[in-house]
């Protein structure tokens, strides 16, 4: 017999072991180019190595999405095992990493839901998390991802980028803001709205962007019942650590959880990244 349903994400996604484990979850890789070729995220690549390449590189890694004919692959394979699939991507203005996912399923003979997380990183596991919950309430495959399609807008995230260099070379920040960001020795602490990098505040140094993002957080916990936050960094695990005390000394209440940002997002963020996201319920 068949199993229901089988969840598909990216690379750009960070999914703990435990959860990998327990889950029909499958992962496809985005893929970082280097001068010397290309590497699968997570595969080929740990985010250490990627930092250390960097650094010995001439030239900023480029990132590119997986190509359709590895969805198609994967959905032909998962086609003989389940029912249907879900599959939650990271932002489809980030990378065409959903539309040749959305493009793979049309070509095959399986029932393939597409859901665009407008996020990246642990919040796609979470929206992932939350849709196996519905699937244990017996909904079906359609009315999980109608659902889960809405679910960005309860996420919160900043994100403190730890080489405003990388991030302006890969397209993702204007020269202007750079410049300016740059010249005067400002962090700015940057959101994903919507779908897209946006500068929440620009502020003078991390210790202050950092208390920011702690200042936005008793902001949620005083109007919604926030329950997780995730702590997710670029190769700065003391720093998380740090921030991980500060918020359970203050709200026993919170499960924190650090995870690694992935060499994908690290390939444009760069070492130093330092991102706290949560859901608001």
């Amino acid at each position: 017999m068949k199993k229901k349903i089988a969840w598909v994400t990216d690379s750009t996604a960070f999914v703990p072991d435990p959860i990998m484990d327990t889950h029909d979850i499958f992962i496809v890789p985005l893929e970082i180019i280097f001068e010397d070729g290309a590497y699968e995220d997570g595969i080929d690549l740990t985010p250490e190595q990627l930092y250390h390449k960097i650094v010995q590189a001439n030239s900023t890694p480029k990132t590119s999405q997986p190509s359709v004919g590895k969805f198609v692959a994967l959905y032909e394979r998962l086609q003989e095992e389940y029912d249907c699939a879900i599959a939650v991507h990271l932002s489809s203005d980030l990378s065409g990493t959903y539309n040749a996912s959305a493009t793979a399923a049309k070509m095959v003979d399986f029932p393939v839901e597409l859901v665009d997380s407008k996020l990246m990183s642990y919040p796609i596991t979470s929206i992932i998390l939350e849709g196996i919950e519905l699937a244990e309430q017996g909904k079906d495959c359609q009315e999980i991802a109608l659902s889960l399609r809405e679910e960005y807008k309860k996420y919160e995230n900043y994100i403190l980028v730890g080489s405003l260099d990388q991030f302006y070379k890969g397209g993702r920040v204007s020269g202007l803001q750079y410049f300016i960001g740059n010249l005067l020795q400002i962090k700015p602490i940057f959101q994903i709205k919507d779908g897209l990098f946006d500068v929440y505040e620009k502020v003078r140094t991390e210790g202050k962007a950092v208390k920011r993002m702690l200042e936005q957080l008793d902001r949620a916990k005083q109007s919604y019942s926030v329950k997780h936050v995730q702590i997710l960094h670029g190769n700065v695990l003391e720093k998380a650590l740090e921030l991980k005390e500060t918020i359970k000394s203050k709200y026993s209440d919170v499960e924190v959880l650090i995870g690694p940002i992935s060499s994908t997002i690290g390939a444009h963020a760069g070492m130093g990244t330092l991102a706290l996201a949560w859901r608001n319920e």
